[in-house]
């Protein structure tokens, strides 16, 4: 059998378009691991701040609002707080006017967050429009969008890929396939996906970011708080299920791998968060790390390879996978379809692979 789309990757960015691929076409989703969001969709933040990130990727996160907010169920309130120390006053401001983050006191903020450390707390800025996403939720939403028209499977790594005249054929331990169009949507294996199709890297980097879980502080109910941010992101806590997720924000290059956390960056991570906080870490419950990958302008690619046009690039989704996969993968769609994509002209030339050629 051929498929009208054959995509590779199984994290949201692959399975996101496979549901909006469904109704055009037969759909295969091939994800390398047991099941799907394994790698870096399985090991997000989780939330939604549609103010995060470069403008094409902020104009992705709000054009996916519309999605969120008519779900009902895959959003709930966290709010987001930036926290600067004496002598940050420059990189603060520069944070709060990004992420459109009004200045609170530090009363407010204490209010709040009443670990919050007096000493070293020198200024506070907190904003409601940030939400939980309820990712499993989405996942399983999108899975069965695309089943409608489609198969997904599993334990199905990519060995080999090779181009004819009727299409792409995809070797796996689960088989070969084959399609018309190859959507690559393999998040840290972006690059290695497109050399074994025969198609031109465009030079993706995946950075590890390195994340703890540690008992909630002093026993406090944490699941009002907000999510935290050092200026800079030099670290970030938000609560989860009861507990903190602490992580030390950092961007190292790594080769594609299923990562784990850095002992020595983890630790220091924890520290920069400790010294914002009365509560010190003591133990920690667990800890993990994700591939956040990046093209070298920091920006989503989204579209057919100038020079294979079969190829369509789906990559890059760095830490902004989530909370853009509604308006991405409908951008996909609208571009494989030929429709008219509802971003503007520019946006969608700022995120065309034909911006590396």
């Amino acid at each position: 059998m051929t498929y009208d789309f054959l995509i590779i990757g199984g994290g949201i960015a692959g399975v996101s378009a496979a549901a909006r691929l469904a109704p055009l076409g037969r759909v295969l989703l091939l994800e390398a691991e047991a099941h799907l969001a394994h790698h870096a969709s399985g090991r997000s933040a989780a939330l939604y701040e549609p103010n995060y990130g470069l403008r094409p990727v902020v104009e992705l996160s709000l054009a996916s609002g519309d999605h969120f907010r008519n779900a009902g169920d895959l959003l709930s309130p966290r709010g987001l707080m930036i926290l600067g120390k004496p002598g940050e006053d420059e990189g603060f401001a520069a944070d709060i006017t990004a992420m459109d983050l009004p200045r609170i006191s530090l009363d407010q903020a204490h209010a709040m967050v009443p670990i919050l450390n007096p000493e070293t707390v020198a200024m506070a800025a907190f904003g409601d429009h940030a939400w939980d996403i309820d990712t499993d939720l989405l996942i399983q939403r999108f899975a069965r969008d695309a089943k409608a028209n489609g198969d997904i499977v599993t334990n199905a790594r990519v060995t080999a890929i090779r181009h004819d005249s009727a299409g792409w054929h995809v070797t796996t331990p689960a088989g070969e396939f084959s399609g018309r169009l190859l959507i690559n949507a393999a998040g840290a294996w972006v690059d290695q996906v497109a050399t074994m199709a025969g198609v031109k890297p465009l030079g993706f980097t995946p950075n590890r970011r390195s994340m703890a879980r540690i008992p909630a502080p002093g026993d406090h109910d944490v699941s009002k708080w907000p999510m935290m941010f050092g200026v800079g992101e030099t670290w970030y806590a938000k609560p989860d299920a009861g507990a903190l997720i602490v992580s030390p924000a950092e961007e190292h290059p790594q080769e594609p791998h299923d990562a784990w956390a850095d002992d020595m960056v983890l630790a220091e991570g924890l520290a920069r968060y400790e010294e914002m906080v009365t509560e010190p870490v003591t133990r920690l419950i667990s800890n993990w790390a994700g591939l956040r990958t990046f093209a070298p302008d920091r920006v989503l690619v989204i579209g057919r390879d100038t020079k294979v046009p079969d190829f369509f690039w789906l990559a890059g989704q760095g830490g902004y996978g989530f909370q853009t996969s509604p308006a991405a993968s409908l951008l996909a769609a609208d571009l494989i379809a030929g429709r008219t994509p509802t971003l503007a002209a520019d946006v969608v030339a700022s995120l065309s692979p034909a911006r590396f050629a």
